[in-house]
């Protein structure tokens, strides 16, 4: 299984606020197992801190606004991008003012950084949240969508749509994280001429300019008004019939623009708290749209804040019933495990299919067969007791007994025709003989079942 990862050294950058216009500093820190993202304001009295998750979020205007106990911090989606993009799971990130730094409006120096200080793996497994059905979220006004699908990794398909003679209609995407450097880090934010004035006078972009964004001139008016205009922007007067993109430079990729919404999806995302596993597919998003759907995401996630493993019938399973009864010495009416179909270094998955032909069946009960509560903590020990097993040499001369179970709970009964889907793992490294677990068990997506146990592991005489 995957670790968590946090970056190896500390790394900073100064530069003006996009919003703000004030020279600001960034600092990115490394951060212990399981602290996710958050962010510092070491410029305010007791240093707060804000917690980088979606529902913090308090502004969507041109940019993803982070607030708590009215302390604030904005333009936060580029970095949060890189951080993702590239697996980081644990990072704290220090900042002197209201904004973190816009830079070149793209993520590409935060890549840049941290490849060059490098990343150091941690001991907790990363966490992810695999999408197994579609996920949906829809904005009627605007006509914007995401959707989440299930795939084997993080997938990206974004589409732009404007009122634009210059980009009415762009698409990109991106199949593989390990491509965002050279696929998505370099696009740069962008504005339409024609929300320069509207911005300015919402108090916003005060740290615009050509070197941190490409500026769209996509519809015409006066040569008197576009005059204005460039002054505010402190560029030379231009000729107001000639439309494109006013920047100093060239367009990477000539969908830069929807490559950079594409950007702002995964810094927006990265808010959700866990990495996922899924395909998105966004249309006409924006800041907006992409924190409703985080903080849905969240909600889903906290539905089911226990994930079933997958489970494909197809595959081949790690241990057959033959190599199970080589490990345990269970046999009929009493081996609760018909095979294995994940394990690693500190978990395991089994599968036991309960069919109406259980002799448990014949007395428990006659006219309601359920199966009983203890059996089903058994059935995890043997799991828990494979997992074991299969790391000793002679394991046909050790058997495993409990000595402690805590923490049991019945969530719903277990009856003929269900298939239990078992995840068992070890809370602690196993001394002198004694395993600490935590186990649960599935029917279908719904935990039935969960326990923490101790087991001793026994030489037989």
């Amino acid at each position: 299984m995957l670790k968590q990862k946090t970056i190896k050294d500390s790394f900073s950058f100064s530069g003006k606020g996009l919003h703000t216009g004030l020279n600001l500093t960034v600092t990115f820190c490394p951060a212990p197992d399981n602290y996710g993202y958050k962010i510092q304001r070491i410029d305010l009295e007791g240093q707060p801190i804000i917690d980088a998750v979606a529902d913090n979020v308090v502004e969507t205007t041109r940019g993803t606004v982070l607030a708590k106990n009215g302390v604030k911090v904005s333009t936060i989606e580029h970095a949060m991008a890189a951080l993702y993009a590239l697996g980081i799971d644990n990072c704290l990130i220090q900042v002197n003012g209201p904004e973190i730094p816009i830079l070149d409006g793209s993520s590409q120096f935060y890549v840049n950084k941290i490849e060059e200080v490098g990343t150091i793996e941690q001991n907790s497994v990363k966490d992810f949240y695999i999408i197994k059905s579609k996920i949906e979220f829809r904005d009627e006004n605007t006509g914007s969508s995401i959707i989440v699908l299930p795939d084997e990794n993080f997938s990206l398909n974004v589409l732009v749509s404007y009122d634009s003679q210059i980009i009415p209609n762009q698409f990109a995407t991106l199949e593989d994280m390990a491509k965002f450097k050279e696929e998505i880090a370099a696009s740069r934010t962008f504005v339409f001429v024609r929300e320069i004035e509207p911005l300015l006078q919402a108090g916003l972009i005060k740290g615009g300019d050509l070197d941190n964004a490409i500026v769209i001139y996509e519809r015409q008016m006066s040569q008197e008004n576009f005059d204005k205009l460039a002054d505010v922007m402190g560029v030379p007067h231009m000729d107001a019939k000639q439309l494109g993109y006013i920047n100093h430079k060239p367009l990477v990729w000539p969908n830069e623009c929807a490559r950079h919404k594409l950007l702002d999806v995964i810094g927006d995302l990265a808010l959700i708290g866990k990495p996922i596993k899924g395909r998105i597919i966004a249309t006409r998003p924006g800041h907006t749209i992409n924190n409703k759907f985080a903080r849905q995401m969240r909600k889903e996630i906290r539905l089911h804040e226990i994930q079933a493993p997958t489970y494909d019938c197809n595959r081949p399973p790690i241990m057959d019933v033959n190599r199970i009864r080589e490990l345990l010495p269970h046999r009929y009416p009493f081996q609760l495990v018909d095979k294995v179909i994940e394990i690693g270094s500190n978990y395991i998955v089994g599968i036991k299919n309960v069919t109406s032909n259980e002799p448990f069946f014949q007395g428990h009960f006659p006219q309601e067969p359920v199966m009983p509560g203890v059996l089903q903590i058994e059935a995890m020990a043997q799991v828990g007791g494979l997992l074991v097993l299969n790391s000793v040499d002679e394991p046909e001369r050790y058997s495993t007994y409990f000595l402690k179970i805590d923490g049991v709970k019945f969530r719903q009964k277990v009856v003929p025709g269900d298939t239990l889907i078992f995840r068992v793992e070890l809370l602690a490294p196993i001394r002198r003989g004694i395993s600490t677990m935590k186990g649960y068990i599935f029917v279908g997506e719904k935990v039935v079942c969960e326990a923490e146990f101790m087991a001793q592991i026994v030489k037989n005489k």
